[in-house]
């Protein structure tokens, strides 16, 4: 998808919790291999003790409406994704997180595209804005807000063990996104391309039964288990094939959405998911190598996989450092069950 007209990534923020679980102490205490910590490459995962995923969601959003200089009132949508439990059965996420912000005037949508979610939230809110943007007979400005959030709880789910290549942190991101966009905003989303594999999903299922209720088939969540199921069946080859093919694909269309070359100058990097170092290393970054010139760059090994809020917190991380020089172009990729890959493109505006 290419965003026309343009939109603005006006702020992103990431609320993290102030506890942390140290790989160290979960080799320790017999919570995790030492050789799967080792592959993981996390040094500790942030723990949200008394908060729970929609109040951390809250949190991510009131500090991206502050950086941006918008009320929560003037916002048109707000898209919230998630992967895990949010708190209440039968209720809506994004509706309390609006309601807490006064954001009155916005509709509330959920997106539930497993780890995925933020990038599925980003692009449709995206498109979303565009549309308006250009049926709208107003002047002013869309405003539309994209919140994640996760909290991988016992004992319903091991943020250590629970998958693999993957270690689970709790936090919640927030993308303040603007149509048409304004010449001060930090970024334009250039495009946000998504590829999938819906045979994949299978890789979740396993030969587990359809449930009646939620754990029925297992106490904890258990991604490993299902995994395995479904490799022992497939093997591991089809899946690792599928991957770097999808990963090309999607790279390349985000590319051609953005009407760029694969070994432009401007762009300076493309961001990894917060996947664990063994899997980063060998699938993404080998198949990278060999299709864009940027290096391949990890920026959250100290968070983990934050479940739906990789890509958000990537934007985030991009703001903050600042990773771009005006011109510049970054690719952001990221995936999840399914499966599916997104790649967004965003680039800092060229200096008046």
């Amino acid at each position: 998808m290419r965003t026309n007209p343009l939109v603005s990534i006006v702020s992103a923020a990431v609320w993290l919790p102030p506890d942390r679980d140290s790989a160290e102490s979960a080799v320790a205490e017999q919570r995790v291999e030492a050789k799967a910590a080792r592959d993981l490459g996390h040094p500790c995962l942030p723990v949200a003790q008394d908060v729970s995923a929609p109040e951390m969601a809250v949190l991510a959003a009131r500090e991206a409406l502050r950086l941006g200089g918008v009320a929560a009132a003037d916002t048109t949508l707000l898209l919230h994704a998630w992967m895990h439990y949010q708190g209440h059965d039968l209720w809506s996420p994004p509706h309390y997180i609006a309601h807490q912000l006064g954001a009155h005037n916005t509709v509330p949508v959920g997106i539930q595209q497993i780890c995925n979610g933020g990038a599925a939230a980003l692009e449709l809110a995206a498109a979303r804005l565009s549309m308006r943007s250009v049926l709208s007979t107003g002047t002013g400005p869309r405003h539309a807000l994209v919140t994640t959030a996760d909290r991988f709880t016992e004992p319903g789910f091991d943020r250590w063990r629970s998958d693999y290549g993957a270690a689970y942190g709790d936090a919640a991101t927030a993308v303040l996104l603007r149509a048409p966009a304004d010449p001060d905003d930090p970024l334009l989303l250039r495009a946000l391309h998504t590829v999938a594999a819906p045979h994949l999903e299978a890789m979740h299922r396993g030969t587990d039964p359809f449930a009646r209720l939620p754990r029925e088939n297992s106490s904890v969540v258990d991604m490993r288990r299902t995994k395995r199921a479904y490799l022992s069946e497939h093997g591991a080859a089809p899946f690792k094939k599928v991957n770097e093919e999808m990963i090309q694909r999607v790279v390349r269309g985000a590319l051609d959405d953005a009407g760029l070359a694969a070994d432009d100058p401007r762009i300076r990097f493309v961001l990894l998911p917060r996947l664990g170092r063994r899997m980063l290393d060998g699938a993404w970054i080998p198949t990278l190598r060999d299709l864009v010139a940027a290096p391949a760059v990890r920026w959250g090994s100290d968070t983990g996989h934050l479940g739906t809020g990789d890509l958000p917190a990537g934007l985030h991380e991009v703001l903050r450092r600042p990773a771009l020089g005006p011109g510049d172009i970054g690719l952001l990729l990221n995936a999840g069950a399914g499966f599916t890959w997104s790649c967004a493109v965003v680039e800092a505006p060229a200096a008046r």
